[in-house]
């Protein structure tokens, strides 16, 4: 774990807050990878899991930790997606699935 965190109770955590560990379910899988940026969804599905607090980063990265992770996540969806062609009219599917890959993965919101 990071060195600056506290653990949260489910009602208190907030979308866009960070996890500063990767979080497990009973069994020891992963649910989510540390530095998850949280988003509602997300939290309003802990209950299923048996999850009752988070480890949430109280400090955010720094500008150079964000760029070494956006910078990873986009060499590897650019690794996963390297036989997508956007103007083959064909391969939308494809397409679609990158872009909601890219959101989670770059913690960006998906659009409607």
């Amino acid at each position: 774990m990071t060195a600056s965190y506290q653990h949260l109770a489910l009602a208190d955590v907030q979308p866009g807050m960070i996890l500063s560990d990767e979080l497990l379910d009973v069994q020891g899988h992963v649910l989510l990878p540390q530095g998850t940026v949280l988003t509602e969804a997300m939290i309003a599905l802990m209950p299923r899991h048996g999850i009752a607090t988070l480890p949430i980063r109280l400090d955010g990265p720094s500008a150079a930790e964000e760029a070494a992770s956006r910078q990873h996540h986009e060499a590897r969806l650019n690794h996963l997606f390297r036989r997508h062609d956007p103007d083959a009219p064909q391969d939308w599917a494809r397409g679609v699935l990158r872009r909601f890959v890219a959101d989670f993965r770059l913690g960006m919101e998906q659009a409607p």
